[in-house]
């Protein structure tokens, strides 16, 4: 396995953990203190809640011994293990730790599925303490030299704040709620509604506190990819506090002396809660990035990040192949490699933009004709696979299996299976062929999947300038492929007169989408 294959695991499986962490130790605030001896919620309320506690850490806990292993092979080098050795440091003793917390977690949420006792309740407590601080230990406090006990109580605060506002929303949906309209005390929402507002309060604090430390000026904040992921961070959580203020009016006007029903609500928890896992995974891709404090020399410069989003004529003259350096991975890039990358890049946008304005014909103007258009993302798919890497099937002489051992290839791949996925199911589903309600979900969701994995995409690039300014022009396209499958989501979710604006926003945000594509450049 290769260090880019690594490193992309790595941050996959950190996201998947840090999911998980907010799951359980969310679950254990929203079960002790949103549901606690309220007997108006209902016994299965809180065993639900507590099961998915003990799903939560037992995830969490495989995921952390797979994170130990990959670690091991990495640095085995294709010898054998240092087990040993590894152990012997504070990082793998860290990670033994969340795992034998996380398990132990799963245990004692599982025994006190019939109620916890106040034993179990400081022992539910005591695990999720010691999985926010063995989490700072594994972070990038626990190896600086200056203020890294400030910098490992700032983490710890600012994880334990995360995981109680994020793993409440997934409880809130998944141990909360049942199906159609839910009945719920307005106590116990507005119980949740303070909660969630404590952490947010905690989790923006400790966060500009963290910043503070790793970013240390505005010039590593806009010239380096951990600042441009720190920015997309906050730009993610700005998206949830609206989304969160909205929920929180909507909790304030509650008739508090009866049952209520948050159908409403819950539209909108849904997507606040798929926007935080992903704020989620945004976390675990700053922990593969070296702090922007510590990142001088190869800092792009304001004028530089401008130049990559300043519009320029689109190019749709393909350099050769023969021009291209395909024989070495590892060469700088050259004018013609930028050339191609550009060209793909432009191709692709013509393709995106013809469908962006055929969806906003079927939406906006209501033309049937224009209801095939999701039909268009086979041809960006089948585009994305011929021309995305030069050096790989069926271009070069590397076969297809035998190219997904690069995390380039294997990253396109993946987006172009997402395409097709994309076109397929929505082309059926706007045609009546496929009417389960299930069905007009699966776009959306693909959607976010993208976004989400266009926000992690890394380049294998020779020097960290380089790296950003390719990766800075993914970010914005990340950012509106979760646009567009939350406002999809919610267009499905919502009465017909209400679905008018966010139908408006995906199709704008899919033209949108097709314009930065077309103004893409690498010089």
């Amino acid at each position: 396995m290769s260090p880019a294959v690594a490193s992309f695991l790595d941050v996959l499986l950190r996201g998947i953990a840090l999911c998980a962490q907010a799951t359980a130790v969310g679950g254990v605030v929203f079960a002790l203190w949103v549901l606690g001896d309220d007997e108006g919620l209902g016994f299965s309320r809180r065993r639900r809640a507590l099961v998915l506690v003990a799903a939560g850490a037992g995830v969490l806990a495989a995921i952390q011994a797979l994170l130990l292993a990959l670690q091991l092979h990495t640095l085995a080098e294709g010898g054998p293990w240092p087990a040993a050795q590894a152990f012997a440091t504070p990082y793998f003793r860290a990670g033994a730790i969340r795992c034998v917390a996380a398990s132990a977690l799963a245990l004692v949420a599982t025994a006190g599925r019939r109620g916890p006792r106040t034993a179990g309740r400081v022992a539910l407590l005591g695990l999720c303490l010691a999985l926010a601080v063995s989490s700072a230990a594994i972070s990038h406090a626990a190896g600086r030299l200056e203020h890294r006990g400030l910098l490992l109580l700032l983490d710890a605060i600012h994880q334990a704040a995360g995981a109680v506002w994020l793993g409440g929303l997934v409880h809130l949906i998944g141990a909360a709620f049942r199906r159609g309209a839910c009945p719920w005390p307005a106590s116990a929402i507005r119980r949740f509604s303070a909660v969630a507002t404590v952490a947010v309060v905690v989790l923006v604090g400790a966060g500009a506190g963290l910043s503070a430390f790793y970013v240390g000026s505005v010039g590593g904040l806009i010239g380096t990819s951990y600042g441009a992921m720190v920015l997309t961070k906050v730009v993610l959580l700005g998206g949830l506090l609206a989304l969160g203020s909205v929920n929180f009016l909507a909790v304030r006007r509650l008739d508090a002396t009866g049952l209520v029903s948050l159908a409403r609500v819950r539209w909108f928890i849904e997507v606040e809660m798929g926007l935080g896992l992903t704020v989620l995974f945004a976390s675990a891709s700053l922990t593969s990035l070296p702090p922007a404090i510590d990142i001088v020399a190869d800092r792009a410069t304001a004028a530089e990040v401008t130049t990559r989003f300043t519009p320029r004529w689109p190019t749709f003259t393909s350099p050769a192949l023969a021009d291209m350096p395909i024989d070495d991975r590892e060469a700088p890039r050259t004018a013609a490699d930028r050339a191609w990358s550009e060209y793909n890049h432009h191709m692709a946008g013509l393709i995106v933009l013809v469908m962006g304005l055929l969806a906003t014909a079927n939406a906006l103007a209501g033309a049937e004709w224009a209801r095939h258009w999701p039909l268009v993302f086979l041809a960006l798919a089948a585009f994305i696979v011929v021309r995305a890497d030069p050096g790989a099937w069926p271009l070069a002489g590397v076969g297809f299996w035998e190219s997904m051992r690069f995390p380039e290839v294997l990253q396109h791949r993946i987006f172009a299976l997402l395409v097709i996925l994309f076109g397929v199911f929505e082309w059926l589903v706007r045609t009546g062929r496929l009417r389960r309600p299930v069905y007009p979900f699966v776009f959306p969701l693909l959607c976010s999947v993208g976004g989400a994995l266009l926000l992690t995409h890394s380049h294998a690039l020779l020097d960290l300038k380089s790296e950003f300014l390719t990766e800075i022009t993914h970010i914005p396209l990340g950012l509106l492929g979760l646009l567009v499958g939350w406002a999809r989501w919610l267009e499905l979710r919502l009465p017909a007169r209400e679905a008018r604006v966010p139908r408006r926003i995906w199709a704008a945000g899919i033209t949108l989408a097709g314009l930065l594509l077309l103004i893409y450049r690498e010089s």
